[in-house]
């Protein structure tokens, strides 16, 4: 026996039943459009709450909506499955027996369940998809209609599932029908702390009032930044930057092909020892080439944190070779190159854009013109890429502010082929390496503060290592959207983060507590089938 989550009803004499409801408890599916509903023979129009039976509209009475449910008489329902009606001497229970519809014998099967029938307002549903094709045709297509994850307000909510097999035939919707009531257990912001998966944003209207948190700065090794990003889009070959490094380096370069031919950017790297010198590549994360300005930056991190290995070139004295090479670049193309390393000598760098047919060798770079800045972007040599923080976290929620040049102030360099002092607006290139104490229990969100931002930070929590797509999709773009980055297991988290060329800064990150509380709110729903 299955209680009905909408009761019947006895309206104007009738005895009558939900129709959504009943039809799912018969095993019968409901078709129609806007503003009709199709049971067997029977059309019913929702908007006048009348219908029509093969083809005769049936007496007023026999529709009715209760409190929101559409109604109908169980008779009526019976003859439009052309189903069979009965009821006990005492004419208190009615039995409707009704032939399943025989459909094709050919088409696939829709089938899924939920894990309930009724649930609290913010609580998780978990959806089983079991469809099937008689023939063992691969199901290649799902299409859902009200299907959601939770539901926060309440009222019943019916969910259909359509499926498409290998043969492109389709299967009959195939429906069930929750109810939401009661106390409800989560809001839609610690709904999304529970469940959200890292790269997912969720709303949370009140982020720009949570507390700043001052992050202190701690001594750890550091080394220059040679940034390249002017002219951001050189309109003829020549030297972009150059600079000369000896030890420890990080490379970062930022450039769109507008010389209207084909073209390769080059970072050549010559040896002014009276020795050999090694170049060993540390890390190396590349985009090219792309005309999608946020693809430049976010897949150059990715590739970055993802990296590993290192690569040697070793170089005669006053030698010169490429450590880097983009691929050809189409006109209006462009490139982003993040690259960390470290020599044993003071070695050369020249970045240099290069018409396809020009090849990167001495002499060229030698009669290649300097190019002038282009008065928008940055250049130059910028002492410190590496910018240690701790931070401890007592009152939570709370913000750390990164980006904003003040409470995180640019660091500033020099333009060596200038001699003009340059402050590097956005920090790109900087890695953050942040320690996080008190961390266990907590989420940690970005928030954009600047416009547009799509990147990735790279997160380590105890044994694990993991690098983070921000966000999974699209951009990230509100203040009041953040997008959930990591739930630390550890006290200590440590966070390393670049941020990406072709976004805006600043960002927040907002660190938000998570434990679960006793009882039934308490409860984390945990399977995914």
């Amino acid at each position: 026996m299955v209680k009905m989550q909408a009761v019947p009803r006895n309206v104007g004499g009738r005895i009558m039943l939900p129709l959504r409801e009943a039809a799912t408890l018969l095993g019968q599916p409901l078709g129609g459009g806007a503003g009709q509903i199709q049971l067997g023979r029977m059309t019913v129009d929702t908007k006048r709450n009348v219908a029509v039976l093969a083809g005769t509209a049936q007496p007023d009475g026999n529709v009715a909506l209760v409190d929101g449910t559409l109604y109908v008489s169980v008779r009526l329902l019976t003859d439009a499955l052309n189903g069979n009606l009965s009821s006990d001497p005492t004419g208190r229970t009615v039995t409707i027996t009704a032939l399943r519809d025989g459909g094709n014998p050919l088409v696939p099967q829709a089938r899924f369940a939920t894990d309930k029938n009724v649930y609290a307002p913010g609580e998780r549903i978990i959806y089983t998809e079991y469809p099937f094709d008689p023939d063992g045709a691969d199901i290649t297509a799902r299409r859902w209609t009200g299907k959601q994850d939770v539901f926060f307000q309440p009222g019943t909510y019916t969910i259909s599932f359509q499926v498409t097999n290998a043969r492109g035939q389709q299967s009959a919707p195939f429906s069930r029908t929750i109810q939401v009531t009661g106390t409800p257990i989560d809001t839609p912001l610690s709904y999304a702390l529970k469940y959200a998966d890292p790269g997912d944003s969720f709303s949370d209207p009140a982020i720009l009032n949570y507390p700043a948190v001052a992050a202190q700065s701690v001594y750890r090794e550091s080394f220059p930044l040679l940034f390249s990003d002017s002219p951001e889009a050189p309109t003829q070959s020549g030297v972009l930057y150059q600079d000369t490094v000896s030890g420890r380096a990080r490379l970062l370069a930022y450039h769109l092909n507008a010389l209207g031919r084909p073209a390769r950017l080059y970072i050549m790297a010559r040896n002014v020892e009276g020795r050999p010198v090694e170049v060993r590549t540390e890390r190396l994360g590349e985009t090219a080439p792309t005309r999608i300005e946020g693809q430049l930056g976010q897949v150059t991190l990715l590739e970055y944190f993802a990296s590993s290995g290192t690569r040697t070139l070793t170089l005669d004295a006053g030698q010169t070779a490429a450590v880097y090479a983009s691929p050809t670049l189409g006109s209006g193309s462009g490139v982003n190159v993040l690259q960390d390393l470290t020599t044993t000598g003071r070695v050369e760098l020249t970045f240099v854009m290069l018409e396809d047919s020009l090849p990167p060798t001495q002499q060229v770079i030698q009669q290649s013109p300097y190019l002038s800045p282009d008065g928008r972007h940055q250049r130059g040599t910028f002492p410190n890429a590496v910018r240690s923080l701790q931070v401890n976290l007592n009152t939570l929620p709370a913000r750390i502010v990164i980006g904003d040049g003040m409470v995180d102030p640019a660091i500033v360099g020099v333009d060596r082929l200038t001699g003009q002092p340059q402050r590097l607006a956005g920090n790109y290139g900087v890695l953050y390496d942040l320690q996080v104490n008190g961390a266990a229990g907590t989420a940690v969100a970005l928030s954009p503060r600047g416009g547009l931002y799509r990147g990735a930070m790279n997160i380590q929590d105890g044994p694990l290592t993991q690098a983070i797509k921000l966000p999974k999709v699209g951009n990230a773009l509100s203040p009041n959207q953040p997008v959930l980055l990591w739930r630390s297991l550890s006290d200590q988290l440590n966070i390393d983060f670049i941020p990406a060329s072709g976004s805006n800064l600043p960002i927040s990150l907002v660190f938000y507590r998570t434990r679960q509380n006793t009882g039934y709110g308490g409860v984390l729903k945990t399977y995914q089938p």
